[in-house]
């Protein structure tokens, strides 16, 4: 049985069911990297007090295949409110280089060895990078999927 479809339909029909599933598959296909080259690795960022927190972790993260890279920028100024107080603080930022199928573990490490009730742990993938640097970090961490 042939069902007559004008233009309008077939577009309406394309963008309300077909291009999101398409989407969402693409996206279901990323997630966690397997198979996947797309945002296979992603940078951390977590801010720490002072600089032998951020050493002991960048060390331990390295140390434990979780982090290819940890860089340890100083002088970087928070202001955030935090229980009803508005607070400025001198702290660092570790930007951390690793594989996007580890963050979890990653953010687990930190949670665990950070002085912080609350610690910062946020990731961003990598979108593009010098592929021998990237195929570097994927030498020091090795995939978790």
């Amino acid at each position: 049985m042939l069902i007559p479809v004008n233009r309008k339909s077939l577009l309406t029909f394309y963008f309300t069911l077909v291009r999101p599933c398409f989407i969402l598959a693409q996206n279901n296909m990323s997630t966690g990297n397997c198979g996947s080259e797309a945002d296979k690795y992603s940078i951390a960022y977590v801010t720490v007090p002072n600089m032998d927190v951020g050493k002991t972790l960048g060390r331990g993260l390295v140390q434990n295949k979780l982090a290819a890279c940890v860089n340890i920028i100083p002088q970087v100024t928070s202001i955030y409110e935090w229980k009803g107080e508005l607070n400025e603080d001198s702290e660092l930022l570790l930007m951390i280089k690793t594989r996007t199928s580890v963050v979890d573990k990653l953010t687990e490490y930190v949670r665990s060895n950070h002085p912080y009730e609350v610690c910062e742990v946020i990731s961003v993938p990598i979108k593009n990078g010098n592929p021998p640097y990237l195929k570097w970090i994927g030498e020091q961490v090795q995939d978790k999927c």
